[in-house]
């Protein structure tokens, strides 16, 4: 079945006080989605952000942001009172997330609520911390450090917290036990409104995709809970560190600088890590990419100290020993491989061996320099997602902008892009005609937004995971417009 989507992360939402939350703009949206004859929200990690803001740079692979907590959900439930929260300012810009303001006076909000919850906690909170008990206690624990060492990352706590000496960590948690249960209440409250959320979503025939980072951040309760499982040395620095090689685009690379993964060692347990972490995040969505899927096949390693990527290398993956692992102990997943960037022979048999879609991106299509093109809509198979831009890309009109003379001239040929339809309509038509099985835009596309509204430009800091629609933006008659389009290339669901 052909299915189309839209990528809006939650943070985006025209939701009040400051950031797009789990409340009624995200069913307002699905709503839109639903009368638009979308199949599919796409959004980003849902994961605590830390310095940076960055989705892909989270305290956890396994919990969720206490900024989607929605407020006046907590008010309805009891937990807040509106005059808490109504009067604050956060944030002066409708149309772009002030983090910092966010950070200094939501937390003090959400502590009330927690107060409140644990004065009587609900009958499912002891279901709900021995659920997802392979993580929740040194998670709680590694944030009321954090909290405690004024935002310290946990290499430079003490020495016997931050080798976790079990004579500090039960010490630790008796003296903290105050902030351990704060934030063990705050997943509880994310978690459950992201089920009410989902099963709004659900029922109004949308389902969500969601979005894992291969690596987490060094400064994560992963690391310092499970050392182990990453490639550090006896003090537990990184050995080397994640990123990608110079090419024409950067002559340095970019180096990410999360901890590599002891592939070795987690082969031992048959990745256990690996096979929880889908586990959980399959049960969070309805369907998963995966970023940086090359990264399984082969994995760029680079000096933990460089000040750059060009010193890296190359080195092997897990490769299908993983996903067996994966599909062996948890069944065949939904799963969509993020296969961007060069790609090799042997990473283009591990797509074909694992039978994930890869993706394809518009804005890589189009070389006046005849060159043919793999992301030319017209090259494009069935097993695939197609996409304008990603969250890494610039809108539709500000990539226009961006480009060539030539390299225009030659996108508006072949795409037959025209003023009086809408450039940023021509260039969605060229992924929704495809033959690509799904096709996904961003919403900035579809409100014809230029490059002020673009989400992220890598290997930048400052500007970006910002971006947020202005309420009232995703309008009937955009639904409509969007609706005729999706009927047209047949990817209304039935």
């Amino acid at each position: 079945m052909r299915t189309s989507g839209v990528l809006l992360h939650l943070s985006s939402l025209p939701a009040p006080h400051g950031v797009g939350t789990m409340g009624e703009a995200a069913r307002e949206f699905a709503r839109f989605l639903s009368a638009a004859g979308q199949t599919w929200w796409q959004v980003l990690p849902m994961g605590p952000t830390s310095y940076g803001d960055s989705p892909y740079q989270s305290f956890s692979t396994f919990a969720g942001n206490p900024y989607y907590i929605d407020l006046d959900q907590l008010a309805e439930d009891g937990l807040l009172e509106r005059e808490e929260y109504a009067g604050e300012g956060f944030g002066a810009d409708p149309e772009r997330v002030d983090y910092g303001l966010l950070h200094e006076k939501r937390f003090p909000i959400l502590r009330r609520a927690v107060e409140r919850l644990m004065e009587e906690p609900p009958a499912d909170y002891p279901v709900f911390l021995a659920e997802n008990g392979t993580w929740i206690r040194d998670y709680a624990l590694f944030m009321a450090l954090k909290d405690h060492s004024g935002g310290r990352p946990w290499w430079e706590w003490e020495g016997p917290l931050r080798r976790r000496e079990n004579s500090a960590l039960t010490k630790a948690r008796g003296e903290l036990a105050e902030d351990i249960a704060f934030h063990q209440g705050l997943q509880y409250l994310f978690f459950h409104q992201w089920r009410a959320l989902k099963e709004y979503v659900n029922s109004q025939g949308v389902r969500f995709i969601g979005d894992l980072p291969i690596y987490v951040a060094l400064d994560s309760a992963d690391v310092w809970s499970k050392p182990y499982l990453f490639q550090l040395d006896a003090e537990l620095r990184p050995v080397e560190v994640s990123g990608c090689p110079p090419d024409g685009f950067t002559a340095d690379g970019q180096l990410w600088g999360n901890p590599l993964f002891d592939w070795d060692r987690m082969e031992k347990d048959n990745y256990g890590w690996w096979v929880e972490r889908i586990r959980r995040q399959r049960g969070f969505y309805d369907l998963l990419r995966i970023d940086h899927f090359r990264g399984f096949e082969s994995y760029y390693a680079i000096p933990y100290g460089d000040e750059n990527a060009r010193r890296g290398v190359w080195k092997p993956g897990p490769g299908m020993k993983l996903f067996h692992a994966v599909e062996h102990a948890l069944g065949r997943q939904a799963i969509i491989a993020e296969d961007l960037g060069y790609l090799t022979p042997q990473v283009r048999q591990l797509l074909r061996d694992s039978g994930f879609p890869g993706m394809k991106v518009l804005e890589f299509a189009f070389d006046s320099r005849g060159e043919e093109s793999d992301y030319l809509p017209h090259n494009y198979d069935k097993h695939c997602v197609a996409y304008v831009g990603t969250h890494d890309n610039d809108t539709a009109l500000g990539w226009l902008e961006s480009l060539t003379e030539e390299d225009r001239a030659l996108a508006v040929d072949y795409l037959k892009l025209t003023e009086a339809e809408g450039l940023n309509w021509g260039l969605m038509r060229g992924v929704w005609a495809s033959p690509a099985g799904t096709a996904i835009v961003q919403a900035q596309d579809l409100l014809g937004l230029g490059r002020e509204a673009r989400m992220n430009e890598p290997s930048t800091l400052g500007t970006n995971w910002k971006w947020r629609a202005l309420p009232g933006a995703f309008t009937p008659e955009l639904a409509r417009k969007l609706r005729h389009e999706t009927e047209l290339y047949r990817r209304c669901p039935t």
